[in-house]
């Protein structure tokens, strides 16, 4: 069954026939989480980078924001089971929107700021496909934990 993470959402399961996709990833920034002993995993795809940019907004849904959603994907998915110790991490996404100027590149600093989350939680970060000017898919099999991305105008290619 396939489980759309739209932007500024988040899924985490632990249901084997789960299929979590996130579609299109432009200036979003995608964090893919995947625990293969307990066979939870879960996909962020949040908007923009901090939080204090709108803390009104992040109260309402903590997912718009890297700083915010972060923590809740890792939460929830230690609800299910998974361990931070085994935890694989992927970031995705974070491209330059055609057409925004340099200093407003939300990609660039939505991936900066969810390196310095996961780094300042001790998480490493065992793949990234950031940057560019693609859009990405990216899905998380929860029975086998693996995990594709296809860039736009690319083949699907497994991590």
């Amino acid at each position: 069954m396939q489980v759309m993470v739209g932007i500024s959402d988040m899924k985490v399961s632990n249901d084997l026939e789960s299929v979590l996709i996130a579609y299109s990833l432009g200036s979003c920034i995608g964090i893919v989480i995947y625990d293969y002993a307990a066979k939870v995993g879960g996909i962020l795809n949040s908007m923009l980078p901090e939080s204090k940019l709108n803390p009104g907004k992040a109260k309402k849904n903590p997912y718009m924001f890297a700083d915010t959603g972060i923590p809740c994907l890792f939460q929830e998915a230690y609800k299910l089971g998974a361990n931070k110790q085994r935890m694989k991490v992927l970031v995705v996404g974070g491209s330059q929107v055609l057409g925004q100027e340099e200093f407003l590149n939300i990609g660039k600093r939505n991936n900066i700021a969810a390196t310095k989350i996961l780094h300042r939680n001790n998480m490493l970060i065992d793949h990234s496909d950031v940057g560019g000017i693609v859009n990405r898919t990216v899905r998380l099999e929860i029975k086998t934990g693996d995990i594709w991305i296809k860039n736009s105008g690319a083949e699907e290619k497994k991590i």
